[in-house]
C-alpha cells in the first residue's frame, strides 16, 4: 500500500514535471505518446512487476487519470491507452515468458 501512495505522488510530479516544464523543450519527439513520460514509467512497472500483482493496472489508471486531467483530448482517452500496455504487457509476461528455473545437483 506505501508502494502505491509512492508511486502516485511520483506519477503527479512526473505529469507536473512534462505539461509544464518540458513542453518547453524539444527534448522528446512531438506526437502521438512520443514525450510521456507516464507511458515509460507505467511500461517498465509492468514489465519489472510479478505478473500476478495488480498494483501495475492501478498504476496505468491512475496515471492515465492524472493525464486526461491534464491534456485537451477527450476524458479516458489516456486511460484506455495506458490500461491497454498494461494488460498487455501483463498477458505477453504471463503467456510467453517463463523464469528460468535453477537445478540443484
Amino acid at each position: 500500500m506505501k508502494k502505491i501512495f509512492i508511486f502516485i505522488l511520483f506519477f503527479y510530479i512526473l505529469v507536473l514535471l512534462q505539461t509544464s516544464f518540458l513542453i518547453h523543450f524539444n527534448i522528446f519527439l512531438s506526437g502521438f505518446l512520443g514525450g510521456s513520460l507516464i507511458l515509460i514509467a507505467i511500461f517498465f512497472i509492468n514489465l519489472f512487476e510479478k505478473t500476478e500483482e495488480k498494483s501495475g493496472l492501478f498504476l496505468a489508471f491512475f496515471g492515465g487519470f492524472l493525464l486526461d486531467i491534464f491534456s485537451e483530448n477527450l476524458f479516458g482517452f489516456y486511460i484506455l491507452i495506458l490500461m491497454v500496455i498494461a494488460i498487455f504487457i501483463k498477458f505477453i509476461l504471463k503467456r510467453y515468458v517463463r523464469a528460468p528455473s535453477i537445478k540443484r545437483f
